[in-house]
C-alpha cells in the first residue's frame, strides 16, 4: 500500500484542467433527497478539470424573498414533493469521472465557496437534539451574512408551528410574527458543504440524512475553501454530487441545523488510483481528519478510531502499538454531529508531526 503524501499544501502539485465546466442547480441537474448509481449524470469530465457548481439549500424557503431567484423557484415549484425522498436535500449533480472505478479515491479540491445570497436560515428542527426541551415547537432564525468581514448575524427569528417533514417547505415568512435574535452577536462565517459525496453500490436510492462510506451528510464545518476531501469510488465513474451548503455551523449541529445558504461552489476532482481508503477523508491545511459514523457516538469513536489507526500504520508506515500511543496523545476526537440519524465522530491530527517521507507523487 503507498502511503499518502504528508507536504504541505503550498507543495501541493498544480494539476492542469484541461477544462473548466459551469454547472447550475436547475431541476435539470438536481436530485433531490438521494444518492444513486442509476441518475443519468448532469456533466462528464476529465482528470484535473474544474467545476464551477452551484449548491442550493433545501431551506431557501424559509425566507423565498431572500434566498429565491428564478431557477431556485423553479427547483422548489417544479420538482414533485413526492419524489423528494428518502432525504431531503438537493445535490447538484452527479458528475460523472472518466475512468473512474471501484476501489479508485476522488480526490476533490475545493477552492472557493461564495455565498449566493447575503442570507441564511438556521432551523431550530423536529429532529433537534432538544427539540422536546423546546417544547417540540419549531424555530426559524434568519442570519445576514456580511461577505467583506466575512461574519453573519442574525437579522430575526420566528415560531413555525407545523413540523418540517415534505423537503423545501416554504413558510411565507413575510406574512409570518418576526422577533429580535441574538442582538449584539456577530459570528465567523465558514462557508462549507454539509453533504457532497459519490454514488454508493446499491440498487436503490440511499437518503442523504445520514452520512457514509460515500460520504453524504457528514457535517464537517472544515469541508470548505482550502480543504481536500478523498472519496472512496464505489461505483463507475463514481457520480459525485454536492449539496446541502452552509454558511457556518458549530461541531454537533445540535439544533438540527446550520446556517442553511445556497453557495456557488469552485472546485476540482483529480482521479487517484495511488492509494485507497475506507472511508472519507479529509485534508487542511494543518491536519488530516478522519470521519466515523455509528448508529450512536460509541460506534462513531470506535469506527472513527481504527480509520485513524488505519491512517497511521497503513499510510504513514507506523506499527500498530506506536499508532494507538500516538492517538492518545496527538488525536482530537469531536462530535461532527448527533442529529442526522446515523451519528458522526472526527478524529483529527495534525500533519506537522510527521516527517516529509514524499512517498506518493502528487498526480500530473
Amino acid at each position: 500500500m503507498a502511503l499518502v503524501s504528508l507536504k504541505p499544501d503550498s507543495a501541493k502539485a498544480a494539476v492542469q484542467p484541461s477544462a473548466l465546466h459551469h454547472l447550475r442547480a436547475t431541476p435539470e441537474t438536481v436530485h433531490w433527497g438521494y444518492f444513486s448509481p442509476e441518475i443519468k449524470p448532469a456533466l462528464t469530465v476529465k482528470s484535473g478539470d474544474l467545476i464551477m457548481a452551484q449548491a442550493v439549500t433545501h431551506h431557501a424557503g424559509d425566507d423565498p424573498e431572500l434566498m429565491f431567484d428564478d431557477d431556485i423557484r423553479r427547483i422548489f415549484t417544479e420538482i414533485d414533493p413526492a419524489t423528494r425522498a428518502p432525504g431531503c436535500h438537493i445535490m447538484t449533480g452527479p458528475i460523472f469521472v472518466e475512468g473512474a472505478e471501484p476501489g479508485d479515491m476522488l480526490e476533490v479540491r475545493y477552492f472557493q465557496m461564495k455565498p449566493r445570497f447575503n442570507y441564511g436560515s438556521n432551523l431550530a428542527a423536529n429532529w433537534g437534539h432538544l427539540y422536546e426541551e423546546f417544547g417540540e415547537t419549531e424555530r426559524v432564525t434568519i442570519y445576514k451574512i456580511d461577505p467583506n468581514a466575512n461574519t453573519a448575524s442574525a437579522l430575526y427569528a420566528y415560531d413555525v408551528e407545523e413540523k418540517y417533514v415534505v423537503p423545501g417547505r416554504i413558510t411565507h415568512c413575510p406574512e409570518c410574527d418576526r422577533s429580535p435574535a441574538l442582538p449584539g452577536i456577530t459570528l465567523p462565517a465558514r462557508p462549507h458543504l454539509g453533504t457532497a459525496g459519490v454514488a454508493p453500490a446499491v440498487n436503490e436510492p440511499v437518503s442523504t440524512i445520514p452520512p457514509g462510506l460515500h460520504g453524504g451528510n457528514i457535517d464537517n464545518w472544515r469541508i470548505g475553501a482550502g480543504a481536500t476531501m478523498y472519496y472512496p469510488v464505489q461505483v463507475k465513474g463514481g457520480l459525485f454530487s454536492i449539496g446541502d451548503p452552509h454558511v457556518s455551523q458549530g461541531d454537533g449541529e445540535i439544533s438540527g441545523t446550520a446556517i442553511e445558504s445556497s453557495l456557488d461552489v469552485l472546485f476540482q476532482i483529480i482521479l487517484r488510483k495511488d492509494f485507497a481508503f475506507p472511508s472519507p477523508l479529509l485534508e487542511t491545511p494543518d491536519c488530516w481528519i478522519v470521519h466515523g459514523f455509528g448508529e450512536d457516538l460509541d460506534q462513531a469513536m470506535k469506527s472513527a478510531s481504527l480509520d485513524m489507526l488505519h491512517l497511521l500504520t497503513e499510510h504513514q508506515g507506523l506499527s500498530r502499538n506506536d499508532g494507538y500511543s500516538l492517538m492518545s496523545v496527538a488525536a482530537d476526537f469531536g462530535v461532527t454531529q448527533v442529529v442526522d440519524g446515523t451519528q458522526g465522530i472526527h478524529c483529527r491530527i495534525e500533519r506537522r508531526i510527521f516527517p516529509d517521507k514524499g512517498t506518493v507523487k502528487d498526480p500530473e
